[in-house]
């Protein structure tokens, strides 16, 4: 590990930059992409492709303080019903769209709350889904879970559909931490959603676990973790916690006082990352662990690691749609996000039109940088022989690129015949790095912390 001073003389606990799910980022994305971009970008989608689907249920029974994703709360299965009413009209648009025997890689439920819906309206969705078409051989069909919000019902409604992998939200498990982030949900819970999605036959379980949440030491992480590990998932995303109250007010909840300092979440992310490869997971790009039998674990060792708006990924698919408010879609030629607001997405649906209602179109050396990033942020090095094989034209332009980085991390970049690299010791700067690459402003609305 680099020592704290030299990672402080870098930046890395002042320094905001954004994730890279994406480049150029959500925030650089504008009107100018509308509907008819979207409508003319799957047209050129081919025949027999396989492509990728995400649903955005934003519904929440309970708004959970920590979270900045964009949902909204709901005592009633009246705004369920209204939602997924349109949610299927828009999968009937885009069937009308796409050319034939095309088939999916990967289907992810995510929100919100995808287990709020109640299991009639799972079943009502997954028909509507099965109908645009089959999930491709070697398919994923994966669903957030919130343990308060599962049954054995809801359970076997996504298992009839095809489930095969499943996410569990976890956070953390110590109480006074769930009371602090607004979000109670007791070992005991979790673990009875696991028994039931294993015995379901889910042989695939990934769990999410955040670090830098208030009053979170290195004790309790520790403890946390080796719960964690008692349910055997198979792949863990150890997220750091974004305090971002001017983004979502929820989190004005949780007082500043008691979050770690940005040295302190170093210190917890290094124990969890410990732990965890104690237990004989594999490190995936920075913030991931996998069991090496897991599909991340064999990407990152052929080369076939992405990044995309859930993170890492092992989908082949070079086309992604979202479905649903706030939805991003990637395709060859750009993104397309539908509507922020569910009114306004509904309303637009509704009157038949596909929600676009931003986006960006890749334009000048844009997809060059997205794909070194990426490299960035799944391998921590740049492979010359095969970026120039991706991109022919940018051998004159990847010495001033790899120049730059080197210049503005000394001793943590090198550069050799074989191309750049990240030092193992230099890893947690792996996105202020990424972000050397990066042609856009940092966006006003800010980002995250570096760590």
């Amino acid at each position: 590990m680099c020592p704290k001073p030299q990672l402080a003389k870098l930046g890395l606990f002042d320094a905001k930059v954004p994730r890279y799910t994406s480049y150029p980022t959500a925030p650089h994305f504008g009107a100018e992409i509308d509907s008819g971009d979207f409508a003319s970008w799957l047209g050129d989608i081919q025949p027999e492709s396989q492509i990728s689907l995400y649903l955005h249920i934003p519904f929440c029974r309970r708004l959970c303080w920590f979270c900045a994703c964009r949902t909204q709360g709901t005592r009633s299965d009246g705004d369920l019903s209204a939602y997924l009413d349109v949610l299927k009209q828009e999968i009937s648009l885009l069937k009308s769209h796409l050319p034939p025997d095309v088939s999916l890689s990967r289907v992810h439920f995510g929100g919100g709350t995808p287990t709020i819906l109640p299991p009639e309206m799972i079943r009502d969705l997954t028909g509507a889904i099965a109908d645009l078409a089959p999930l491709a051989p070697g398919g994923e069909f994966s669903v957030e879970i919130d343990p308060n919000e599962f049954d054995q019902q809801r359970c076997d409604a996504f298992l009839q559909a095809g489930m095969n992998r499943a996410s569990i939200g976890v956070q953390d498990f110590d109480g006074t931490i769930q009371q602090a982030i607004g979000r109670i949900q007791s070992y005991q819970l979790t673990h009875e959603t696991v028994e039931m999605l294993r015995t379901g036959g889910v042989r695939n379980l990934s769990a999410d676990i955040l670090f830098g949440l208030p009053h979170q030491t290195k004790a309790r992480i520790t403890k946390s973790i080796e719960q964690l590990l008692s349910l055997a998932p198979d792949r863990i995303a150890l997220y750091g916690y974004a305090h971002v109250p001017w983004m979502a007010r929820r989190q004005t909840m949780i007082p500043t006082e008691t979050l770690p300092t940005p040295e302190d979440r170093l210190e917890l992310f290094d124990t969890a990352k410990a732990l965890l490869m104690w237990d004989g997971f594999e490190e995936i790009g920075i913030d991931h662990f996998a069991r090496p039998q897991d599909g991340l674990a064999q990407a990152r060792n052929s080369g076939q690691l992405r990044r995309n708006f859930q993170g890492y990924t092992d989908d082949p698919a070079e086309v992604l749609i979202g479905l649903g408010a706030s939805a991003i879609s990637r395709l060859p030629q750009g993104y397309a996000q539908n509507a922020p607001s569910t009114a306004a997405y509904m309303s637009e649906i509704r009157q038949g039109h596909l929600a676009t209602a931003r986006g960006h179109a890749f334009q000048g050396d844009d997809q060059l940088r997205a794909r070194l990033i990426e490299m960035l942020m799944c391998e921590f090095r740049i492979s010359l022989t095969e970026i120039t094989r991706q991109f022919p034209h940018a051998a004159s332009q990847l010495p001033g690129l790899f120049a730059k980085a080197q210049q503005a991390f000394p001793g943590m970049v090198e550069v050799t015949q074989e191309g750049l690299s990240i030092t193992h010791a230099a890893r947690p700067l792996t996105r202020m790095i990424a972000r050397s690459f990066d042609a856009y402003g940092l966006a006003s609305s800010g980002h995250s912390s570096a760590i």
